[in-house]
């Protein structure tokens, strides 16, 4: 699906095309159950707005998914995506013994793919995320549709798990 003539709009999942909240319950008191809360990403519901954003950023973009799910998710991820009407595409995931938080491994990612292709927009939930992009000098769109419970941002960056 992806073109050379085509700029990029990249994609984050958890917080911006699929609702986590409800896996959530798996990391927010200790011990965490990381297997429970990725075990339970098939059952996410659909973010309306960000699917509504994906689709009308692949009217003139190719989207890559970039996220902090582990690649032991994949096969979850991409059949959650063709389900929710976006699948496709190529999915970025960090490696399964990746801690690094995600403003981190994001950037890299997404570094990697400006080398290859104009990186047109980032779209991601989470602040620091975002930040470190337009640091890193991509433009940046924060996905606001979800509310950010205090768990999904641990996760995210003190623990580099999503």
């Amino acid at each position: 699906m992806t073109t050379a003539a085509r700029p990029l709009a990249v994609i984050d999942i958890d917080g911006v095309v699929a609702d986590v909240r409800h896996r959530l319950r798996h990391v927010e008191r200790a011990p965490k159950d990381w297997n429970a809360f990725f075990a339970a990403a098939p059952g996410d519901s659909v973010l309306d707005d960000g699917i509504a954003r994906v689709l009308s950023l692949a009217e003139d973009h190719d989207i890559v998914f970039v996220t902090g799910r582990p690649e032991r998710c994949r096969a979850d991820t991409e059949r959650w995506l063709t389900a929710a009407g976006i699948g496709g595409w190529p999915v970025v995931m960090r490696g399964n013994a990746d801690r690094r938080p995600a403003k981190q491994t994001k950037v890299q990612e997404v570094r990697s793919l400006a080398s290859r292709s104009t990186v047109a927009v980032v779209v991601d939930d989470d602040p620091e995320v975002c930040a470190a992009m337009r640091a890193a000098g991509f433009p940046v769109e924060q996905a606001e549709w979800m509310t950010r419970p205090a768990a999904l941002g641990a996760a995210q960056e003190a623990e580099g798990r999503t």
